[in-house]
């Protein structure tokens, strides 16, 4: 290892090992497992080439693709196709959706209703009016009147996936298993349905905000950091 990277190594576990907030007996172990992997914490070149560059590199392609203005002109004059075409094609650069979820989304997007239904209601999801809850609530309607082929659409990854890309200074993302797994290692009472719904995407978003209460001397930016630091817990690849 160059010695540049060592000493950068070196000081990001100065750093990481001085947590600011008091943390609970779970919550320092978890932070202990996240450093262990990732010493610079949330800065980290591993961090970075891993879990964070990815995401974040989708979000900067729905900036330009999906952005509010974009979206809403395509929505306007009835380009839904498109408009689905391109969530579709941002999503599938990244490895958030399983397959079948992947193929579920192709499906239900290919016919016009479809693709109108999807983009219209991703449209009001990012970007309407009303409180988050009554738009979640809402997202989650549409995606469960998607036209369904073989696999059911209605799942939390794909309800959260696009938020979480378009919006990650707000929207989190939702993997049931991997989460539940790290609520429990953390001791966080995570409110977990498994049908699409607020509650449990409220205490999602409770959850998160208590992570990053945790790492605030990591500095996390945004969920995408919030997000992967739940995976690391959860996840059989750590």
């Amino acid at each position: 290892m160059p010695k540049s990277l060592s000493r950068a190594r070196a000081a990001g576990r100065a750093r990481t090992n001085h947590p600011g907030p008091a943390l609970t007996p779970a919550a320092a172990r978890c932070r202990r497992t996240f450093v262990r992997f990732f010493p610079g914490g949330y800065r980290d070149e591993t961090y970075i080439d891993w879990e964070r560059g990815y995401k974040w590199a989708a979000h900067e392609r729905w900036r330009v693709e999906l952005g509010a203005s974009e979206l809403e002109g395509l929505v306007g004059s009835g380009q839904f196709e498109e408009a689905a075409r391109r969530a579709v094609a941002i999503e599938s650069r990244t490895n958030l959706l399983f397959s079948f979820e992947k193929m579920a989304l192709r499906d239900a997007v290919r016919s016009t209703a479809g693709a109108r239904a999807f983009a219209t209601g991703l449209r009001d999801f990012l970007y309407g009016r009303g409180d988050d809850e009554a738009r979640f609530g809402q997202w989650c309607e549409t995606i469960a009147g998607l036209p369904r082929r073989q696999t059911r659409v209605l799942t939390w990854p794909l309800v959260t996936v696009f938020g979480f890309i378009a919006q990650p200074e707000r929207h989190m993302f939702l993997k049931p298993n991997v989460t539940r797994e790290a609520a429990r290692k953390y001791e966080f009472e995570f409110e977990y349905q498994s049908r699409p719904q607020w509650e449990t995407y409220e205490s999602l978003l409770a959850f998160a905000a208590r992570v990053r209460r945790d790492t605030l001397d990591l500095r996390p930016r945004d969920m995408i950091d919030l997000q992967s630091f739940i995976w690391v817990q959860g996840s059989d690849e750590y």
